[in-house]
């Protein structure tokens, strides 16, 4: 009797990555128990990562370059070109991926044992950032979820994450039909969690970690660890940019569950932070945050 594996569509954003995208590719090639198939959408790069993609994928018949239709100017607005563009219907699971990590062979294994046994439709995990020096940390986000955290914040590293079909197909739908709008978004995993959430789909973030995340002075988004991050985190808090990028996800999902704290409300949120964070950090800083933007007084639009 023969046995099918499951069949994975790797969505893969590039751009300047041709010291690592060879690492990071063949980590995904060598996954366990998985048939894989990589699409690689690649921000004109000045590095020559595009002309590497277009020769790897001319020798690897389940590896497929996408037409050139950037600038993107940014991973989110990469990521929503790949989602729109990929045909991801055909595919059992569909797995985001950045260019500079390294996953460990039973990543996308363990993620489909999860999504398979268990009521669950979106799935994540804990990370190990590394750094150039040696330096290993692990990212723990499995903290229990909270009523919501989703409005507030992503379910951990984009690149751990995995979509069931229904999942996959509704975040594409409302990306296509808010095509335009979807382009001020910042941060896809955090949109793509907080469509889920608010959408009724369950997800599991789980607590052991499925790659090796590289930490270089090039990261879009790294991990929250020091005190000049914490700083450049605040500085986005109280500027309005974090706000702003909150009403932007609000609105575009048109979701207000009943008794939600409203964005415009800063007082309200502060007085809700343990309904709007996992991690007892986290409420702190979201409190703090939320009162010092009242106190800066920092204005957008809701």
């Amino acid at each position: 009797m023969s046995f099918e594996l499951p069949e994975v569509a790797v969505l893969l954003a590039a751009y300047n990555g041709m010291s690592w995208i060879e690492e990071q590719i063949a980590s995904i090639l060598a996954q366990t128990n998985v048939h894989v198939s990589i699409y690689i959408s690649v921000d004109p790069s000045t590095d020559g990562t595009e002309g590497w993609c277009a020769e790897y994928a001319a020798t690897h018949p389940n590896v497929t370059l996408l037409p050139s239709a950037g600038p993107f100017k940014g991973a989110a607005r990469n990521f929503f070109r790949l989602i729109r563009d990929v045909d991801i219907g055909e595919y059992d699971f569909v797995s985001f991926s950045d260019q500079d990590d390294i996953w460990y062979p039973d990543k996308l294994e363990r993620a489909v044992a999860k999504l398979r046994s268990d009521d669950v439709d979106g799935y994540s995990s804990n990370v190990v950032a590394f750094w150039p020096d040696g330096r290993r940390m692990l990212v723990d986000k499995a903290q229990p979820q909270v009523q919501w955290d989703h409005l507030f914040e992503a379910a951990g590293p984009g690149c751990t994450y995995v979509l069931k079909p229904a999942l996959a197909a509704g975040f594409k739908r409302l990306i296509v039909d808010e095509w335009e709008r979807v382009q001020d978004v910042a941060l896809h995993d955090w949109f793509c969690y907080a469509y889920a959430r608010s959408h009724g789909f369950t997800w599991f973030i789980d607590p052991v970690p499925g790659m090796d995340y590289r930490q270089h002075a090039d990261n879009q988004v790294g991990v929250n660890t020091g005190f000049s991050t914490a700083i450049a985190r605040a500085k986005k808090a109280l500027n309005g940019w974090w706000f702003a990028q909150v009403s932007i996800v609000g609105s575009l999902l048109d979701s207000h569950p009943d008794g939600a704290p409203h964005i415009s409300s800063r007082l309200w949120l502060a007085l809700t932070a343990r309904k709007c964070r996992r991690r007892r950090r986290d409420q702190i800083a979201f409190t703090l945050a939320c009162v010092g933007s009242i106190v800066a007084g920092s204005r957008f639009k809701s």
